[in-house]
């Protein structure tokens, strides 16, 4: 009894620290049949941000301008205690298979990356980088990294940790057909992060049509996936990307970040699906920059990651019936 009293004042002190219901408190809290109390689950305050799409590297003052908004969001964030902020693929820029054609508008071709503003590229993020710092937020931005010429860049995400440093990067791996004949080379290994405990996956662009993306975040013992994406090419459509993050959600049992510039916000706009795959939050949709943020948490009593686990390394083997006709044939009832 004395365990159970200590286990209840756990969950009390939570509550009336957080301003949460007891109910609410309860579910980071899990006892085992011997009275003791598992970890105490990690939390984590993440924002997700809805951005302007501007699709012309050789303009200077539109990257200036996504740089700006970037930076207006990372305060909105912070103002709400986010320790961390997801933008969209391409928020500091993205790149128009049109504008970028060396054949010109009329004709896609090959992708003319030596008119893209480097420089300003490189400004833009390095005061995104001292914002970051000073605001001790980490920040994950999707942009375009430069190779080595004639290599093409890699579409890419940025993780900017609240030091100031870009602490790792994603690199695109599953390109769609126009990406990958004119425009990028692609990334070639998953890559994550940890802010205060709670490990990250990352992805971007169409790779939400790939389970096996998520399903090796899932291995590599995430506890939510930074989906970041241009959406689909018609806004209206874009709630299939939603839709799939969302699965990816439930079969997985991790938190998704759903990251998507604002023009998609009416089919389906930035927000958060929770482990068991539903919407936890979500911007409003109107399209519009906007930031929303939302309490993701690992959860040390969740059962439903280790029963899959097992269930994929053969668990059941012991169990198949070989010698049954009755399981063999097909045909009886």
């Amino acid at each position: 009894m004395t365990a159970r009293r200590n286990f209840k004042r756990r969950v009390r002190a939570r509550a009336a620290k957080t301003g949460e219901s007891y109910t609410s408190a309860l579910r980071h809290f899990r006892s085992t049949s011997t009275g003791d109390v598992m970890p105490e689950a990690k939390h984590l305050r993440v924002a997700v941000a809805q951005t302007v799409l501007r699709d012309d590297p050789r303009d200077r003052d539109a990257i200036r301008a996504s740089g700006a908004e970037i930076r207006r969001l990372m305060h909105e964030a912070r103002d709400s205690d986010a320790r961390l902020i997801h933008f969209p693929e391409g928020a500091l820029c993205w790149a128009h298979k049109a504008k970028m054609s060396v054949n010109g508008p009329d004709q896609i071709g090959p992708a003319d990356w030596d008119r893209a503003e480097w420089d300003v590229l490189r400004h833009e993020l390095a005061q995104i980088m001292e914002l970051a710092r000073r605001l001790q937020l980490w920040a994950v931005v999707g942009s375009i990294h430069r190779l080595t010429p004639p290599h093409r860049p890699h579409n890419s995400l940025y993780v900017i940790s609240d030091r100031g440093e870009v602490a790792t990067r994603y690199d695109e791996r599953m390109l769609s057909n126009t990406k990958i004949t004119y425009m990028y080379s692609p990334g070639s290994a998953p890559v994550t992060f940890e802010v205060d405990g709670v490990r990250f996956g990352l992805s971007a662009g169409m790779e939400v049509h790939f389970p096996e993306t998520f399903i090796e975040y899932e291995q590599l013992d995430v506890d939510c996936v930074l989906f970041s994406t241009a959406g689909a090419p018609e806004p209206a459509e874009s709630w299939l990307f939603a839709a799939e993050a969302q699965a990816h959600a439930a079969t997985n049992s991790y938190w998704v970040s759903y990251a998507v510039d604002a023009r998609h916000a009416a089919s389906a706009p930035s927000g958060v699906f929770s482990w068991d795959g539903t919407w936890h939050a979500w911007c409003p949709s109107e399209e519009r920059p906007a930031v929303i943020v939302a309490e993701i948490s690992d959860d040390p009593g969740n059962l439903a990651r280790p029963w899959r686990r097992k269930a994929r390394a053969g668990i059941y083997e012991p169990h198949l019936v070989h010698d049954d006709p009755r399981s063999n044939d097909r045909s009886v009832v």
